[in-house]
C-alpha cells in the first residue's frame, strides 16, 4: 500500500475543502508515492514524535495541528519547527495534518467533544459559508432520468438529511450547429427549436469536478450546456462549533466538576458563576473566543473553548458561564477518532496511536 492510498482515506475522513482558508492542512513532507510502513497519529508532530515514528518504523505521521503553519524560508534547525521537518525529511517520513478540515466535519473534533461530555442532539453552531454550489443542465427528455441518476451517484443533490433533490422545468431550447458539428436532434447549419428538461441540483464545492465527470460522461449531447453558481446558502451540516444538551440540567458547579473530570483538564478559567441550571451548551474545540456571541444568539447556558483572553470573560455579558478548559484538553480525543477511523477503513496495516503528550502548557 502506498502513502497515497491511506490519503484517500483521511480525505473520506475529513475533505480538505471543508478547512478554513487561512489553514494549511494535507500532507505537508514527504512522497506520496512511496509504499506505506505504518502510521502514527499525533497531535503534534514535534521532534520527539518524529523519533517515535523512526523507533515504530512508521513512515507516515498523521497529526491534528499542522507543524508548518506560516512559510519557512529556511530549515536550519533554528525553531522547533524547522527541527522537525527536517529530522522528518532526513528520515523519510511524510506528515499529513488535518486540522480545521476535521473540525468543521459534523463528526468531527466539535462532535467528539460532545460525545466525550454525553450531550446530546448536537448541530453546528457557526455553519459554513460560500460552500454550496448550484449545476443547471439542459438535456432531451429521454436523457434526463440518466444524467439525474448520474449526478446523484456523484454527491450531488444533497440537502441536510435529504438526498437525490433536483428540480426539472421544461422549456424550448435553440441552436445551430456549424461545419463540424455533430447535433443529436437536426442537421448541421440549421437552426433547432427543440423541447428540452432543465436540470438543477446543489452540491458541495468539492465535488465539482466529480459532478462534472458524471454530467458529461452521461449527456447525450456532443456539447453540454451547463451553469455552475456559488450561492449564499449556509451549510446546516458543516461549520465550526457544536450547540448540544444534555438530558437533564445540573448546576454550574457540577457542570464544571464533569468538564473537568470527563476532559482531563488540569484547571478551568471560568465567568462569574450566575446560579442557574446548565443543560445547553456550545462548545468549539481549540481557540474559540470569536463565538461567544454566536454562543449566546444560540441560547446556550454554557460556552466552552480555549485560549480565552482577560477582556473576553467579560463578553458573557451575564448571559452564560464562558469558560476555558485549555487548547489541547478541547482537542485531546481527535486523534483517538482517527486511529479508530483508519483503523476500521485499513485493516490488517499497523495504525499507532502516538504515545507522546505533545501539551505544550504544564499546571503547578
Amino acid at each position: 500500500m502506498k502513502i497515497k492510498e491511506i490519503l484517500t482515506v483521511l480525505e473520506q475522513m475529513a475533505p480538505l475543502a471543508y478547512a478554513e482558508d487561512f489553514d494549511n492542512v494535507g500532507l505537508l513532507v514527504g512522497n506520496p508515492d512511496v509504499p506505506a510502513t505504518g502510521v502514527l497519529v499525533c497531535h503534534d508532530a514535534l521532534e520527539s514524535v518524529i523519533e517515535e515514528a523512526i523507533v515504530k518504523d512508521c513512515n507516515l505521521i498523521v497529526c491534528f495541528h499542522p507543524i508548518l503553519f506560516s512559510g519557512l524560508k529556511k530549515i536550519i534547525g533554528q525553531n522547533y519547527v524547522a527541527r522537525a521537518i527536517a529530522k522528518a525529511i532526513r528520515n523519510d517520513i511524510a506528515i499529513y495534518a488535518v486540522h480545521t478540515a476535521l473540525d468543521n466535519h459534523p463528526e468531527g473534533v466539535n462532535k467528539i467533544f460532545c460525545d466525550a461530555l454525553g450531550l446530546k442532539n448536537a448541530k453546528i453552531l457557526i455553519p459554513k459559508q460560500q460552500y454550496i454550489r448550484k449545476l443547471v443542465t439542459y438535456t432531451i427528455a429521454e436523457n434526463v432520468l440518466k444524467v439525474r441518476e448520474a449526478l446523484f451517484e456523484a454527491g450531488a443533490g444533497q440537502i441536510g438529511n435529504y438526498e437525490n433533490c433536483s428540480f426539472t422545468s421544461t422549456g424550448t431550447s435553440t441552436y445551430k450547429g456549424g461545419e463540424n458539428s455533430n447535433p443529436v436532434i437536426g442537421n448541421r447549419l440549421e437552426l433547432i427549436e427543440a423541447q428540452e428538461i432543465k436540470i438543477e441540483v446543489t452540491f458541495e464545492k468539492h465535488l465539482e469536478s466529480k459532478i462534472l465527470k458524471a454530467l458529461f460522461t452521461n449527456h447525450i449531447y456532443e456539447e453540454v450546456a451547463y451553469e455552475v453558481y456559488d450561492l449564499k446558502n449556509t451549510h446546516q451540516n458543516i461549520g465550526l462549533g457544536m450547540l448540544a444538551e444534555f438530558e437533564a440540567p445540573m448546576t454550574e458547579i457540577d457542570f464544571l466538576r464533569l468538564v473537568k473530570d470527563k476532559m482531563g483538564a488540569e484547571g478551568i478559567r471560568h465567568s462569574v458563576l450566575r446560579d442557574t441550571k446548565i443543560q445547553k451548551v456550545a462548545v468549539l474545540g481549540g481557540s474559540g473566543s470569536y463565538a461567544i456571541k454566536n454562543a449566546i444568539l444560540a441560547g446556550a447556558d454554557a460556552f466552552l473553548t480555549a485560549d480565552l483572553k482577560y477582556h473576553q470573560f467579560y463578553e458573557a455579558e451575564n448571559s452564560l458561564l464562558l469558560a476555558d478548559i485549555g487548547h489541547f484538553e478541547s482537542e485531546r480525543y481527535t486523534k483517538n477518532y482517527i486511529v479508530d477511523f483508519l483503523r476500521k477503513k485499513i485493516l490488517n496495516f499497523a495504525i499507532i496511536l502516538s504515545e507522546e503528550n505533545t501539551n505544550p502548557v504544564k499546571y503547578l
